[in-house]
């Protein structure tokens, strides 16, 4: 299977889609508010996926509460978002996140990206904002643990996001590149929350943000040396590693040009959401198998055994 996770234009696949995943059968899917009409819809276009893609297949959903939810009402409950649970009870962030992996795997999704571990800092871009549990990392720890444990009670996988860590981002990653200048000694706080949480048995997302003190020329989603260094290195995660959207315009150059770069960079595979299909296809296209070291990774979050 190839190393990417794509999204789909709309409410079912189109016969020219189908052919498309059949032919180059990629890791999953992510879905959208496109995607998205009712139950009975949604688990029919997750069940063609599977029948493209096979069973096993991932298929991934933004669902964090708040404003960031593509199941929404009348169908889906409306969550709060993480900033409403600071300096509360653990269990109540449990219990939000189990109701939210519960109404995502009933529906076939069956990976949530969520939690934020990002810090919610004052003065930064407000992309991330309330999806943040708190501006202190022991909070974001604290709450984040108790959604992991709460979207996995629910019957999904959990993706933490974004490392090495957003919160310091002065502007929108989905908009423009985000330059952070922090001292690696104040990014020891941003990195705290993966350090704590970056289990082998979790996946994780990275940040389009250029980090100058980690590396002046490349973002995190495109340097070997911070997916080496700090992702794997020194926050120590040991999870499967997807890039955040390739079709962000923080990012320059071509699809696949990205696709190989943030591949070549240590991603285990490739994130791309427009649903475009000549964009699918380029990626698609360009895209090379997950890598051994990628599928045991893969395996160990869903507590199977596979030699590295």
């Amino acid at each position: 299977m190839k190393a990417a996770i794509i999204g789909v234009a709309g409410l079912r696949l189109t016969a020219e889609e189908a052919t498309l995943l059949r032919r180059h059968r990629p890791l999953g899917a992510i879905l959208f508010a496109r995607n998205v009409a009712d139950p009975a819809q949604l688990r029919a276009l997750t069940a063609e996926i599977r029948d493209c893609l096979g069973r096993e297949a991932p298929i991934l959903v933004d669902q964090e509460g708040g404003r960031v939810a593509r199941l929404k009402p009348p169908h889906w409950r409306a969550h709060p978002p993480a900033a409403s649970f600071e300096n509360g009870p653990a269990e109540a962030a449990q219990a939000t996140a189990a109701a939210i992996g519960a109404e995502c795997r009933a529906v076939g999704l069956d990976v949530v990206c969520a939690p934020v571990l990002d810090l919610r800092l004052p003065g930064m871009h407000q992309v991330i904002g309330d999806r943040a549990f708190s501006a202190e990392p022991a909070e974001v720890t604290r709450l984040a643990g108790a959604w992991i444990a709460g979207l996995r009670q629910g019957g999904t996988q959990p993706v933490i996001k974004h490392i090495p860590g957003h919160g310091r981002a002065t502007l929108d990653s989905h908009e423009a590149l985000p330059v952070v200048t922090a001292s690696r000694a104040e990014l020891a706080a941003d990195f705290a929350p993966f350090r704590a949480l970056g289990a082998p048995d979790l996946w994780g997302m990275t940040a389009h943000i250029l980090y100058t003190a980690l590396d002046e020329a490349r973002c995190a989603t495109l340097s070997p040396g911070v997916i080496a260094a700090v992702i794997r290195g020194e926050i120590g995660f040991e999870g499967f590693l997807l890039s955040d959207d390739l079709g962000m315009k923080a990012l320059a150059g071509t699809l696949p040009e990205l696709t190989l770069a943030a591949l070549g960079a240590g991603c285990d595979a490739v994130l791309h959401c427009s649903g475009r299909f000549a964009e699918t296809a380029a990626v698609l296209e360009a895209c090379p198998p997950l890598t051994e070291r990628a599928l045991a990774r893969l395996a160990a979050s869903r507590g199977q055994s596979r030699a590295a």
